[in-house]
Formats: C-alpha cells, sequence, structure tokens
C-alpha cells in the first residue's frame, strides 16, 4: 500500500495508472475509520483495479466553534486497516498543502443546501463540495462511494457531480448501524454512556415511521408529528430538526406520491447526531 502526502506526487500516480487504462475507486474520509467507512471500501473494492482512500480533516467544513480541533484521530490505525482491506494507495494531505496561500476559490450548490443540516451549518456544505471536487481532481476516479447516512452530502456530491460533468459514478453505500441501532459515526465517541442509550431512539423514531409508511401511512403531518414526539421527550437531547424531503432534490414534501427521506438530526450536549430513512409509500 502506498501512502501520499503530497498532492503533486499523488496526482502524477493517479495519473499514471489511469494512462495506462486502470480504473480507480475512491472512499473520501476524515480518518478515525469505522465499520462504516470500511464497508465503503468493501463496496468500491470488486468494481476498480485500484483503490484510493483519503484521510483528511477538512477544515473548511467547520464553523468555528465546531469540534475541527478535538475530531479524534488515529492515523496508525487508519493505515492498518486500509492495508488489511487491500487498499492500493491512501493520500493524507495537509490543510496547508490543499489550501495553500492565497487560495480562495469555493464551490456551493445552493438549492440542496438551505434546509436540513445547512440550516443550522450554513457553511459547512461549501466546504465539503470544494474539497470532493480537489480530492476528485487529484484521485481521478471512476468511483466514489459515500455513506448515506450523510445524505444531504451525497445528494450534494451527485449534483455537483451532475452539474460540473465529472466523469465519476457516485455511489451511496448503506448505512451501517452499531448492535444497538446506532448509526455509525466517528463522534459516536462523545458521547456518555446516558447520552448514547437515549440516541438509540433515532434509529428507533425512523423505524416507526417506516413501518407506519408500510401499513399505509402517506401524511408527511403525521410523521413528521410522531417522530418529533418520539425524540422530543429526550431528557439529554435537543431535536434540531425533523424533516421529510424529496430523496433527489431535498425540497419538503407535501405529500408521498413517490420515495422520500425522513431526515433527524438532534444534539447531546455538543455531540450533533443525524440518521435518516428512505420511506418508500405503497403506490410506488
Amino acid at each position: 500500500m502506498q501512502r501520499f502526502d503530497d498532492p503533486a506526487s499523488f496526482s502524477a500516480w493517479t495519473r499514471q495508472v489511469r494512462g495506462r487504462g486502470e480504473s480507480i475507486g475512491f472512499v473520501p474520509t476524515m480518518g478515525f475509520l469505522h465499520e462504516g467507512h470500511l464497508s465503503l471500501m468493501r463496496l468500491a473494492r470488486p468494481r476498480v483495479d485500484h483503490l484510493v482512500v483519503s484521510i483528511f480533516v477538512n477544515p473548511t467544513q467547520f464553523a468555528p466553534g465546531e469540534d475541527l480541533d478535538r475530531y479524534p484521530r488515529d492515523t496508525d490505525g487508519d493505515l492498518a486497516k486500509c492495508a488489511a482491506l487491500g487498499v492500493d494507495a491512501v493520500f493524507l494531505p495537509t490543510p496547508e498543502s490543499m489550501y495553500p496561500g492565497g487560495y480562495q476559490t469555493v464551490v456551493t450548490v445552493p438549492d440542496l443546501t438551505t434546509n436540513l443540516c445547512g440550516r443550522s451549518r450554513p457553511t459547512h456544505f461549501a466546504g465539503v463540495a470544494t474539497v470532493v471536487l480537489k480530492l476528485l481532481n487529484l484521485t481521478r476516479p471512476t468511483v466514489a462511494v459515500f455513506g448515506r447516512k450523510d445524505y444531504q452530502q451525497l445528494a450534494v456530491i451527485r449534483r455537483m457531480a451532475r452539474d460540473l460533468d465529472l466523469e465519476v459514478e457516485v455511489v451511496g453505500g448503506p448505512i451501517v448501524r452499531e448492535d444497538d441501532g446506532i448509526a455509525m459515526s466517528s463522534r459516536n465517541a462523545y458521547l456518555t454512556p446516558e447520552q448514547r442509550a437515549q440516541a438509540r431512539r433515532l434509529n428507533q423514531s425512523l423505524t416507526a415511521a417506516e413501518a407506519a409508511v408500510a401499513a399505509g401511512e402517506t401524511d408527511p403531518v403525521a410523521l413528521i408529528a410522531a417522530t418529533q414526539a418520539t425524540l422530543s421527550g429526550l431528557s439529554l437531547g435537543e431535536v434540531d430538526y425533523v424533516e421529510l424531503v424529496d430523496a433527489d432534490s431535498l425540497a419538503p414534501v407535501d405529500s408521498m406520491t413517490a420515495p422520500a427521506v425522513l431526515a433527524v438530526a438532534v444534539r447531546f450536549g455538543g455531540t450533533r447526531l443525524i440518521d435518516n430513512r428512505l420511506l418508500v409509500p405503497h403506490a410506488v
């Protein structure tokens, strides 16, 4: 497994790989790898000749006061996990190499970033879109895999790839959950035992909504209200949002005539957890 810290040397390697007619699969991460990340690597591995993983805690997607400095890191453990999964190359740039002096370009996808997480993190997705575009340009992948837990992020990247004619297939990997149902996230490490016990309610509320749709419920107001009622009882958590949105445009839906995504976010102290569920009405 090769390790690259410099964007220029990494780009030269990927250019050589693609010049030989060989394909690259790409999984971008911020490190502190868990089974959710590894599942994305397993999804990409059989599709391509070379599997590349980036490990970069991107400062531009963190707002002032967020957890950039304390975001969990484990470079040695991450490299060992990548090697065990047959990753061919790992890219570990520094903020200075990705955003050298004078850097000023920002990528925005406005219509997809005004609600859900974009409401409380208004600068977040510009940072995500910008760094992902830079990483895609450096990696030159044929396939890039992102987790569906960050559903809004996945939608933004798919829209960006379409709008900018990027020659990459953007694949969404299924949400991987802990044994207690909590969606795997590096930030789960912040939770106290008491907070973690209550955090299970996110998945439980989504499962209840899915069961309601399976039983014939198609009223978005009722689905949202029931989910809010379940989450509002969390003594240690503060609900950020509960929204039912179109699976592609992320616009709020007023009727369940097509698949829609029920998305939730809850803050436990300084830790913000997100989760979602694709709801498909019987008529679809």
